[in-house]
């Protein structure tokens, strides 16, 4: 044998000595299979937000993950998926055991977005960010708030609520920008007033038969503050809220998702075998805008 053939053995076992082992992720267990009548027969009108619930299809590629009481939205997608919110820290942990319990990995998890930017849907947003490595999304008046954990100062609900985990932001949305998967593209819709950096979200969704669906994540957009805060004192607040109203009356939207279940009737829905009907967009929008318009007029009364 030539010295050329030994150095080339040589070589070889050394290079095989050195390699590092074959990685293989660990297996998933089968995906369950829960219908909404299911995921609703466990959950009630107005339930804990931590309140672990199984996940199920919504639509297509577009499944529940969230909690009884706090939604979590995962668009799936071969090359990567989108979450919309993470709930609160511990609401987080339950949304990343019903991604899994989907059949899908946390790492395969690309984008991270928000409704709005509260503890009690963007809490977990850093126990998501560590356990997928998914890019945080977020408007461009949230990103201090999810940056430091600290509420807004503008917030019409400032001081009533804990600091969260800060996360950083990678990417800065505004009103009409995309994020995009392979089965789907969300356009972000500006919805200040249940804080000033919330979003609404919508995209279609297509299921195996080809049947398409327009869906919409709308914001919590309740008129809920602090004591010390009057909605009549902020017009240009005031006027973009219901601005914000006006672009969900405006939308295509054939089904209905809210970030707080309760808000949109999705267990009463989900408990009749779909969530397509029973509240539109309009419908919602509407009956915002009459609580706001209820509390205008109360805090004219006050004066």
């Amino acid at each position: 044998m030539s010295v050329r053939m030994n150095c080339a053995l040589v070589l070889t076992a050394l290079l095989t000595a050195c390699a590092p082992p074959i990685q293989r992720p660990d297996p998933l267990p089968e995906p369950e299979r829960v219908s909404p009548q299911q995921w609703a027969a466990g959950c009630t009108k107005w339930d804990d937000w931590d309140k672990p619930a199984p996940p199920y299809r919504i639509h297509g590629s577009t499944y529940y993950v969230g909690t009884c009481g706090i939604s979590a939205i995962l668009i799936a997608g071969e090359q990567g998926h989108v979450l919309i919110d993470s709930g609160t820290e511990p609401g987080a942990r339950v949304v990343l055991d019903n991604i899994g319990k989907l059949g899908f990995r946390p790492n395969e998890v690309a984008s991270l977005l928000h409704s709005h930017e509260h503890f009690d849907h963007t809490g977990g947003h850093a126990l998501i960010k560590q356990a997928s490595g998914a890019h945080v999304v977020a408007s461009r008046r949230a990103v201090e708030v999810l940056r430091t954990g600290e509420s807004d100062p503008q917030d019409p609900q400032f001081g009533m609520h804990d600091a969260m985990e800060p996360v950083g932001v990678d990417v800065v949305v505004d009103d009409g920008d995309t994020v995009r998967t392979e089965t789907a593209t969300l356009t972000a819709l500006a919805t200040p007033g249940h804080s000033p950096g919330a979003l609404s979200w919508t995209w279609q969704s297509c299921d195996a038969a080809g049947d398409c669906l327009d869906i919409v994540y709308a914001d919590s957009l309740s008129p809920v503050s602090s004591d010390a805060y009057r909605f009549s004192d902020h017009p240009g607040y005031v006027a973009a809220y219901r601005a914000g109203l006006q672009t969900l009356r405006e939308v295509d939207c054939d089904l209905l998702l809210t970030p707080h279940p309760s808000a949109s009737k999705m267990v009463e829905r989900a408990a009749g075998g779909s969530l397509v009907g029973g509240m539109s967009c309009t419908q919602y929008a509407d009956a915002v805008e009459a609580r706001l318009d209820k509390r205008l007029a109360k805090e004219r009364g006050g004066e």
